[in-house]
């Protein structure tokens, strides 16, 4: 599933080709999770003003309202100046006078949704229990460490919710507690300031790496330029189950939680 830092990589590819541009048709494919909330005809001839991120949904501001796109479980965007026919897994084609932007989704777990502001109902049912961004500068050290007091799941489980603090999937959740020391397993209650500290500067190392690797691609992601990821060629524990822990050797061990494969080093991380 693209998580955020494959839904920034994502941004990145295609936002500053795209911004000011005219939209001459929107068509949409099989149905997606959701509807899309208007008539596809009623956003010909709206312009394309800005292309934000908030945590794995973008959101393309429009001169009036904005289109939130998620991604879902398999899909990627790709941006070109034309496109061939839709196949069966190409959902959606947003025809601009800059290009079109072509969603492919496999599973169609993924969404296209029109809502009239950021604050309106439809954008809020989508937005408005994500937790605070960890990198745009307001991930707070002191708000993580009085929120996870408040919490008596694993840690793990915790930052997969996404209400504390958003985006941390699988992947990056497991490589953020391996830094940090903290098996995955440890009550979120049970974490001492210190630890909060090592775990917060660990999700933002993590993640700001991941962007810079383009993000991984352990299936079929790729960028709206078509270009795959490496974060996972070095990733720590993340898919390395049996294999030896790169700072002490002893072998990766994996286990379920709350259904998702977690990875870790029962030496390096602690309870």
């Amino acid at each position: 599933m693209p998580e955020l830092p494959e839904v920034e990589v994502t941004r990145r590819s295609f936002a500053d080709r795209i911004v000011r541009a005219s939209i001459e048709a929107l068509s949409l494919g099989k149905p997606l999770r959701w509807p899309l909330g208007v008539s596809a005809h009623s956003l010909v001839g709206r312009q394309i003003m800005a292309v934000r991120r908030r945590g794995k949904y973008l959101l393309l501001d429009l001169d009036q309202g904005l289109l939130l796109v998620h991604l879902g479980m398999s899909g990627s965007l790709n941006f070109a100046p034309a496109q061939p026919p839709a196949g069966p897994h190409d959902h959606m084609d947003l025809v601009t006078d800059r290009g079109v932007l072509r969603l492919h989704d496999p599973r169609r777990f993924g969404a296209v949704v029109w809502a009239p502001s950021e604050d309106a109902p439809q954008a809020q049912k989508l937005l408005g229990r994500l937790g605070v961004e960890p990198l745009n500068g307001q991930f707070e050290v002191t708000a993580f460490a009085d929120a996870l007091k408040k919490r008596q799941s694993a840690i793990k489980q915790v930052l997969l919710a996404g209400d504390v603090v958003v985006g941390v999937g699988n992947i990056y959740a497991s490589e953020a507690l391996f830094m940090a020391g903290i098996r995955p397993t440890t009550k979120a209650a049970r974490l001492s300031r210190p630890r909060v500290v090592k775990l917060q500067a660990a999700i933002v190392q993590v993640l700001t790496r991941a962007v810079q690797q383009g993000g991984s691609s352990l299936k079929d992601f790729v960028s709206a330029e078509g270009r795959t990821g490496y974060f996972q060629l070095e990733a720590a524990v993340y898919g390395r189950a049996g294999e030896p822990c790169r700072a002490c050797h002893t072998p990766i061990k994996s286990m379920l939680q709350g259904q998702r494969t977690t990875f870790y080093c029962p030496v390096c991380q602690k309870p």
